[in-house]
């Protein structure tokens, strides 16, 4: 049985400016409308869903708030309505009186249609349309999800005009406050995963202290590709490492994760050195989504006497060391091996550092070093940075202190906020 034909059609888009030329009598055209550049989108659609057995219609001439008037679709039922009811179309006054798809009207949920165009309209603005008996359905039809309810038998042109109105701004400031909610809920979502993926440093039976630093690239973020870690093995040594994934994306920060974890696991099942770095460079490559991706990584193993310890880079900065009886600088960085990800049988050897009794180690990333300063763009480099400490010290910083005030000053010299991950770990020893 073919589809019933509605009483009224929608008006193309091509056919706009020739609308307003041709006003059917009783409406009125808005004079020079097509040429202020009107869109189809400035006129509000709405569409009727109402079964009237005489064919008069119910919905007297409408006008919008800049006095066009608002263009009308009629359907006799919901079959009728899904297929007029297109992306143009701005609200629904559905006449609570229809009966829902398969339910009869003596059925108990007098609601059961409205709850149907709810579901097929989600988007939509809905005025519902009732007696003026029946208040308490009409506001039941509000609190069920309509924007108003309207009486038939109170309809006027400027009433509903306003309802209409009113419904689409309604439903335009809900679907805005959803929208805004739920990306709130988002953000503190990723913000507590960001926050738990984090490391809290084992550090339980060593007298060293511990202090980092983590500042993201990404706007908005609170984990980036940089990522850094410490722990502390039964033996009484105090692991330390820092890394940086190439990028400071998403996917850069889930595998900056992955790194660390599998650092730590590596580091408590007695692995180190080179053997430590082959098999996380083994993780990198499973892991990693195109072949230029490689990570930096900076490993240090503080020996139980906490006077030396073993170095290994891969790629990455050498760390600083400060000490009282000399200025702060570099360890050694001659024995620098390649990032892991770049060659497939690279070797990183370990070399012997000697800290001293009393001492604090700076490990970090490049974003700490890259940041530009003075008006010919430079960047400030490992010397600049340890100039930089030195000076810090010498006010008597340290601790959390200490690389607060490094990485502010390192963000002003560079104009403003730096472009890439900054991660800084600070280990001290005590007299």
């Amino acid at each position: 049985m073919p589809a019933p034909v509605p009483r009224q059609r929608a008006i193309p888009a091509v056919e706009c400016a020739q609308a307003e030329a041709e006003s059917p009598p009783g409406t009125q055209a808005v004079p020079g409308s097509a040429a202020r550049g009107k869109t189809p989108t400035d006129t509000l659609t709405l569409l009727v869903i109402e079964d009237d057995p005489t064919g008069s219609p119910i919905v007297p001439e409408m006008l919008d708030s800049a006095g066009r008037p608002i263009r009308l679709r009629t359907a006799r039922n919901l079959t009728e309505a899904e297929r007029l009811l297109t992306h143009d179309v701005h609200c629904i006054l559905l006449d609570l009186a229809l009966p829902a798809p398969g339910r009869s009207a003596v059925e108990d949920d007098e609601l059961a249609v409205l709850r149907h165009v709810l579901e097929i309209a989600p988007r939509h603005a809905v005025l519902a349309l009732t007696t003026s008996g029946d208040a308490e359905r009409g506001a039941e039809a509000v609190r069920v999800g309509a924007q108003d309810y309207l009486f038939r038998d109170e309809l006027d042109g400027r009433l509903l005009s306003r309802a209409v109105r009113y419904a689409v701004e309604r439903k335009r400031s809900d679907r805005a406050e959803r929208r805004l909610t739920e990306s709130r809920l988002r953000a503190q979502e990723n913000a507590r995963l960001e926050r738990g993926l984090l490391p809290n440093p084992l550090l339980d039976g060593s007298s060293l202290r511990f202090a980092a630093r983590y500042r993201p690239g990404r706007s908005r973020a609170l984990l980036g590709g940089d990522f850094y870690d410490t722990v502390r093995t039964p033996d009484g040594t105090v692991h330390a490492m820092i890394g940086d994934v190439c990028g400071h994306g998403p996917d850069e920060a889930a595998l900056g994760v992955e790194l660390r974890i599998a650092w730590r696991a590596l580091t408590l099942a007695g692995l180190c050195g080179d053997e430590l770095l082959a098999t996380l460079q083994q993780v990198l490559e499973h892991e990693r989504d195109s072949e230029e991706i490689f990570a930096t990584l900076c490993t240090v193993d503080i020996e139980p006497d906490g006077r030396h310890a073993g170095l290994c880079l891969a790629g990455h900065p050498s760390p600083l060391i400060a000490r009282p009886d000399r200025p702060a600088e570099l360890l050694p960085y001659d024995a620098n091996g390649p990032a892991l990800g770049l060659l497939g049988h690279a070797r990183w050897p370990r070399i012997q550092v000697e800290l001293g009794p009393v001492w604090s180690l700076m490990l970090y990333t490049d974003g700490l070093i890259e940041g530009r300063v003075g008006n010919e763009g430079e960047r400030l480099g490992q010397d600049g940075m340890v100039d930089l400490v030195r000076r810090r010290l010498a006010e008597g910083l340290t601790g959390e202190a200490l690389l607060r005030a490094t990485v502010r000053e390192v963000r002003d010299l560079n104009g403003g906020e730096l472009t890439d991950d900054v991660a800084v770990v600070l280990l001290d020893r005590a007299p």
